[in-house]
Parts: C-alpha cells; structure tokens; sequence
C-alpha cells in the first residue's frame, strides 16, 4: 500500500494543475523541513525497561511557529507524523492563524499504563525534544491519548528545563495550569459552527436530521450533544467497544454519563448493538468520523449510505475514496476545516499565555464561531460543486502560504 504522506500530497498536484502559480510552494510542501526521531527509556512500575520509539516532525514554518498535537498509540509511526503534519500545515492557513504545522508521537499503547508510567513517559518525551520545541518555534498540543495531565506535565518538565515559567510553549493545558476555558470543547463547538456555515451545501435540512458519530471521545461527545441541541438526530454513535443504534434518537446527555459510568457506549439502554464497522455505511444524512484515520477506503467508499461527511477525525477518509465519495454525491467538509477548532483555541491560549490576560470562556466561543464561520465562507466561495469543499480548502491554504512567500519577496532556495 502508498505511504500514507505520499497519498495525502498527491492533492497538492491537483491544485497545481489548475493554478500553475502555485506550483513552487506545493514544491515546498510535498516534504517536511525537519523530522527528529528518539529513543525514550521507560522504567515501567515492575522495574522493568522499555525503549519507545517517538518523533517530532516540524513539517513547515512559513506561516509562522509550527504547531500541532502529540500522540501516543502503538500504531504511531514517521509516516503517519509527518502526514498529520502536513496536514497541520494545510489546517493552520485554512483556519488563519499565524502558525505552521507540526505533529509529534511515541508508539505505545498509552491505555496499558498507569498513571505513574504516563507521568513518566510524557516528560521524556518533552526531555527528548526540548531542543526543538519552544514557544516562537514549535507549540505541541494534545491529541491521541495526552489531553490533560499527560499536557501539563510536559509543560512542568519544560519549565524545569529552561529553569522559567514559559506558559506559551504548550497548549491545551489544564485551565487551573495556565490553559484557556473553551479548549476542551473546542474541537467539537468549531465542527459544529463549520456545519452551521455550509448548511446550505447540504443536500438535506439540519431540522430533524439524522446523524451516526463514529467515536464517542471528548471530540465525537460534543459534537454530538451540540448537533442534538440544533434539533438533529442521533441514532447512532460507536467506540473502541462496539456500535449502537437508535432509530428514533439516542439521548446524548444519558449517554455521555452511561459512558462516564461504565467506560464504554455498550449496553446503553434503549439501544440496539452493532459490529463496531456498521457505523460506516449506516443509513444516516451525516455521518461523523470522530475517532482514528482510514475508515473509509476504496474498500468500502461503494458502501457508504449518508448524504454527507464531516471530518472531525484527522484523515478518515483515504485519498483513494474520495473519487468515489464525490461520484455518489456525497459532500464531505473536510478535516483541514471541520476540526480546525481545536487549533484556533490553542492559538487563542498561546495568546492568552503570552499577554498573561485571560479571557471568559463566551468570548473564547464568540471569537471560535467568527474565526469558523470565516473560514468555511473563503473556502465555500472558492468551490464550485458542493463536492470539492477538500480542494477548496487545499487551493486557499495553498494561496495564503504562496501570499506569506511573495510577500517574503524570494523565489527559491537562494
């Protein structure tokens, strides 16, 4: 199979086709500008040593300090980092804000550690690549399996480094530990705003409309209670446990404390189980991939049912589906857009951080709805078909990084 950043670049060669001016600055993002590997020792609690592989990739800084999350996952490998930090980069101007894109991972399962062995990994990981991290160079922020603590801790192991207090190299933290209000919902409130901005691309009427969410986490929980509040129907959400169904709506604030309680959706009452999968080409108007990436491929693009897609999850459709997605009609509001919420926060609190003024958690929200709402106007005005919202929004990143170059006034690598 294609490495996964060769497929997700290809599109740049799409965008050149069309606007041949943009030709050297997709040159430059075909590739990262720095990609740093390590080794991370971990005494584990029964005294035992584990060496864990982990990278940072500073893909592109022509916008500004890179920027982007850190996973940790055992499937966690350099070509999906340098992938989802290309797609960072893309997301960054797409949302315009004044950074880069970055991504950085350690390949482990993070769920079969205990809090002590967590603690310790997370401030490895911030030993490990202090030299390239920095609050004007390179500003991680949570993703798979670090939100919270695992966040803080790398910005206590920062500080002890630089021997000061330097708030603005990480985001995401605790609100109590220098973090903005908003950010834990942020993901979720952007794609629900972006929906509310391209309603009517939509080939059906947000009233009453019927939703399946793949991934019932912080990102899928929100987006799912928000949604319901704007009188759509859940009838379907999944997690690592299973999948269930509802027919005439599953009740999202009994579900999120049904998931609290017992750690999973599973055995929710009212609801019927599903395979986990069935999620996929469930009979739905909008389908929410809230979880990993890769779900929907060439193998099952022909399967897909829902009317639209939209992208909370980092790179779930394949690049490979998207041909047959949009042959079907489907309109997909891409990943670059629909989650770039969680981005826009974290600049809002490199902000806060750096001013030491902190805002209320409406003013994060009304600054949240501006910034999306902005962003899916410019890059619905640049598509034609409803269809092409993703090639929209990759020839907008793609010409206000061009816009950042000329105004540089070089042309090369002189």
């Amino acid at each position: 199979m294609e490495k996964q950043h060769s497929a997700a670049t290809k599109r740049l060669e799409t965008i050149c086709s069309e606007h041949p001016e943009y030709a050297e600055v997709a040159l430059r993002l075909k590739y990262p500008m720095e990609t740093v590997s390590a080794t991370i020792p971990l005494r584990m609690d029964d005294g035992s040593l584990k060496l864990i592989k982990a990278w940072r990739c500073r893909y592109n800084s022509l916008r500004g300090p890179t920027k982007g999350g850190i996973r940790f996952h055992q499937e966690v490998d350099m070509d999906e980092v340098m992938t989802l930090g290309f797609w960072m980069t893309i997301k960054t101007a797409v949302a315009d804000v004044p950074f880069g894109g970055a991504k950085g991972g350690a390949q482990i399962d993070a769920h079969s550690l205990s809090t002590r062995e967590l603690e310790k990994l997370s401030r490895g990981y911030m030993r490990a690549f202090s030299h390239v991290i920095g609050p004007d160079r390179d500003i991680p922020a949570p993703d798979v399996a670090t939100g919270g603590k695992p966040i803080a801790w790398m910005a206590d192991e920062y500080f002890n480094l630089e021997k000061k207090i330097e708030p603005a190299v990480i985001t995401g933290k605790p609100v109590p530990f220098f973090g903005t209000k908003g950010r834990s919902g942020a993901t979720g409130d952007g794609a629900a705003y972006c929906l509310d901005a391209l309603s009517q691309r939509l080939p059906f009427s947000l009233d009453g409309a019927t939703v399946a969410v793949q991934g019932f986490g912080n990102a899928g929980m929100q987006i799912a209670r928000r949604l319901s509040e704007r009188g759509m129907k859940i009838i379907a959400v999944s997690d690592s446990s299973g999948a269930i169904r509802k027919s005439d709506g599953l009740d999202v604030t009994a579900l999120a404390k049904h998931k609290r309680d017992t750690g999973s959706v599973a055995d929710f009452e009212g609801s019927e189980s599903l395979e986990a999968d069935a999620i996929v080409t469930l009979d739905c108007d909008l389908f929410i991939p809230a979880a990993l990436g890769n779900v929907i491929t060439s193998d099952n693009a022909d399967d897909v049912k829902a009317k639209a897609i939209l992208e909370v999850a980092n790179g779930p459709v394949r690049e490979d589906a998207d041909e047959t997605l949009k042959s079907k009609g489907v309109v997909i509001i891409p990943d670059v857009l629909a989650n770039s919420g969680g981005v826009i926060v974290s600049w809002y609190e490199w902000i806060q951080n750096r001013a030491g003024d902190y805002w209320e958690e409406e003013e994060v929200a009304r600054r949240l709805r501006q910034q999306i709402q902005r962003a899916s106007h410019d890059v619905s005005e640049r598509a034609g078909d409803p269809a092409d919202l993703r090639k929209a929004a990759y020839a907008l990143a793609i010409e206000r990084i061009t816009d950042t170059v000329n105004a540089l006034g070089y042309n090369g690598a002189d």
